[in-house]
């Protein structure tokens, strides 16, 4: 008897989109001697289990294993934990992330909300029992003691287990009833906007830490429920909404006897703590932003008192935004930064810029006494254009070197004179992973990573007046000449570029293509990655983002067989709106849409976000009417003709929560525009479920092939 060979669709959700199996979360000892990283042991498990790499020997050994700890039991997740998760975006199982001492020999990690702990060189992992749920624990710098978060409070425990206590908690039992002060936690936008999960940083000693107090009692509160259980209670949530109040963020210094020095900054005017660095380089550094996000201060913090001085200060006209790595000290004392200057966006140091107009640099990735590690992109001063590549360069006061050398997407994490490289290229699946020593390679890291069993058939280019980066895909077995109907598939956003030089950055978009479609997928203004007046360009009126989807469109219908009168157009999240926004404004151009979890009324979306790109709702209601799908504005195109519209939109989602489709919907219906509403039943913003993820992929193209009437 033989067994069907499962479809791509299955495939793609079993495998969590050909990521388990893979490595990542890579650390490097300051020795060089070991890797530290996390891997699922095949590409359908999604259990993590934390490894180690002996950089001489090239062997690689299980320092911990969550089946094994636990005992076999079923995992069990804390709604804190839940969140956190979610924030992250984080789909996997067992160990999902870990930190680990200075020297790297100790790793602490919460399995099931219990602490354990992992002695890399030995091997050997065990559980500490302190009261749970845990979240979040950290080493201190020597490896004496773990701290971690239970319950609004952070406490701490000695390595071997002994002397658990509290060293800071929520001042009154009302407020630890609420649940609305946490210590050591990061607050919802932090998480999902800043890019900052923590709450809590040793100092290099070990003999305190800087910890964050997070009130969000002034946040307004909303209701996330499960219509298909209605049994069960609705979960509450604090949302800060657009033009609505955010929690209020405090910082402090505690030390392992529980004494607490708040630090002290104009928290009226920069309320924003957008990071926190603390290394043995030069005093704690935070970086505090304005609520508009036009104007932020790099400050210096006296741990003993409190007291702040201004080290840097930006201002920017349309906004400022936050970037990997930075800031933070170099070695020698100097601030590193990236910025944006002379139309540029720049490598710094202090006042000096060390890069210029020809890399856009995207991250700081290491600092060290000789040199700092960047990842870049190529700027518009560049000689020739490197459509989706993402590159990491060496950058010193001899100059810049590039150390990833094939066209594709790469990163890297550097310790102890040996460097992480981790590359995804466009003609290879998965990413491959080098261990490199003075530049040679010294091992690899393997991927356990399921083969997709499809390539995609890309082609990168550029599309329309802009100059739009574009990567097309065609069928697999495509004649070359016949006009195909039309997929756009963008993001189309902030913080969201799709065209990468990477393969599996389009399995999806290939597989669409071979249902019988020309696949687009376009990163017009307000992407990332071009230079920082594309990505500004978008300031009070996101609508930019279609104008450039249509030039797209239309500019590689000029070079290549594209059948303009089925155009189609799919997204999820702002691509959703996008989407949305295509088939009610520019109906000539759009035939179909499918909107995924939409954000169709900003003054529903976060503070951090939205007010970053469209202002305060109160004083700027034209920018967000205009962006809306709606208002009058959003509807407000041709009654005929109506194009078919599919929304889906899962129902658990806490950060675009469903009452976006379901105004949409409403608003619909009230202007008599058909439209198809597909809801997700206990699904969140990502839909990880396998036979959800599946099953979605079917019917979106059932849908399409209907609504534009293929065969």
């Amino acid at each position: 008897m033989t067994t069907e060979p499962l479809s791509f669709p299955r495939r793609y959700a079993r495998t969590q989109r050909f990521t388990l199996g893979a490595p990542r979360a890579f650390t490097v000892s300051p020795d060089g001697s070991r890797v530290v990283f996390l891997r699922s042991s095949s590409g359908t498990d999604r259990a993590n289990q934390l490894w180690v790499l002996d950089v001489g020997e090239g062997q690689e050994r299980v320092a911990a294993d969550p089946r094994t700890l636990l005992g076999g039991a079923t995992e069990r997740l804390s709604t804190a934990e839940r969140a956190r998760r979610e924030r992250s975006r984080e789909g996997g199982a067992g160990i999902v992330g870990y930190a680990t001492d200075t020297a790297v020999e100790l790793a602490s990690f919460a399995l099931s909300g219990r602490l354990f702990t992992a002695e890399l060189r030995a091997g050997t992992a065990r559980e500490l029992r302190v009261p749970g749920p845990v979240i979040d624990p950290r080493p201190s710098p020597d490896g004496r003691l773990v701290a971690y978060v239970r319950g609004g409070a952070l406490r701490v425990v000695g390595a071997e287990g002994d002397d658990d206590r509290a060293l800071v908690e929520p001042e009154s039992d009302a407020d630890a009833d609420a649940g609305t002060v946490s210590y050591g936690l990061a607050e919802f936008i932090a998480a999902e906007e800043m890019g900052r999960s923590r709450g809590f940083w040793w100092s290099p000693e070990g003999d305190r830490l800087l910890v964050a107090r997070v009130d969000d009692a002034p946040v307004r509160r909303w209701w996330i429920s499960d219509p298909a259980q209605p049994e069960r209670a609705p979960q509450q949530v604090g949302y800060p909404a657009a033009g609505t109040d955010n929690a209020d963020v405090r910082l402090f210094v505690v030390s392992l006897d529980g004494v607490r020095t708040e630090v002290v900054w104009d928290r009226a005017h920069y309320p924003y703590l957008a990071h926190v660095h603390w290394s043995a380089a030069g005093a704690p550094l935070i970086l505090v932003q304005a609520r508009d996000q036009r104007s932020q201060l790099f400050l210096a913090v006296d741990p003993d008192t409190g007291a702040t001085r201004m080290v840097h200060a930006d201002e920017d006209r349309q906004w400022l935004d936050l970037f990997p790595g930075v800031p933070c000290w170099s070695p020698a004392g100097q601030l590193v930064r990236i910025a944006d200057e002379g139309g540029a966006r720049v490598l710094a140091f202090g006042e000096r810029p060390f890069t210029g107009p020809q890399l856009h640099v995207r991250a700081v990735l290491d600092v060290s006494d000789d040199d700092v590690l960047i990842a870049a992109s190529a700027g518009e001063a560049a000689t020739a254009p490197e459509t989706g590549e993402v590159h990491v360069y060496r950058v010193n006061e001899l100059g810049v070197e590039r150390l990833s050398q094939e066209p594709g997407v790469h990163a890297a994490v550097r310790g102890g004179g040996v460097t992480v490289l981790v590359s995804s290229v466009p003609d290879r699946p998965g990413a491959q992973v080098q261990v490199l020593r003075d530049g040679k390679r010294a091992a690899t890291v393997a991927s356990y990573a399921e083969s997709p069993g499809l390539s995609p058939r890309v082609t990168f280019t550029e599309g329309g007046a802009r100059k739009i980066s574009c990567a097309l895909l065609m069928p697999t077995d495509y004649d070359g000449v016949t006009p195909l109907p039309v997929l756009m598939d963008p993001y189309g956003g902030p913080h969201g570029p799709r065209v990468l030089a990477a393969h599996n950055a389009h399995l999806t978009s290939q597989w669409f293509a071979d249902q019988g479609f020309a696949v687009v997928v376009a990163d017009g203004r307000g992407t990332p990655g071009r230079s920082p007046a594309w990505e500004k360009a978008v300031r009070d009126d996101f609508t930019l983002a279609l104008d450039d989807q249509i030039d797209a469109l239309h500019g590689l219908a000029e070079r290549f067989p594209l059948d303009l009168s089925r155009v189609a157009i799919r997204g999820w999240s702002f691509g959703g709106w996008l989407a949305g926004l295509a088939v009610l404004r520019r109906p000539d151009v759009f035939h179909a849409g499918i909107a995924g979890a939409p954000v169709t009324d900003w003054r529903l979306y976060d503070t951090h976000y939205t007010e970053r790109y469209l202002g305060d709702p109160a004083t700027a209601a034209e920018a967000y009417a205009k962006s809306s799908l709606i208002t009058d504005d959003g509807l407000s195109a041709p009654a005929e003709p109506h194009r078919p519209l599919m929304i889906v939109h899962g129902l658990a989602d806490d950060n675009v929560v469903v009452a976006h489709a379901l105004r949409l919907s409403s608003a619909l219906l009230a202007a008599g525009r058909p439209h198809e509403v597909l809801p997700l039943s206990g699904v969140t913003h990502m839909t990880p479920q396998e036979q959800v993820a599946e099953n979605l992929l079917l019917l979106q193209v059932d849908f399409l092939k209907r609504a534009l009437k293929l065969a």
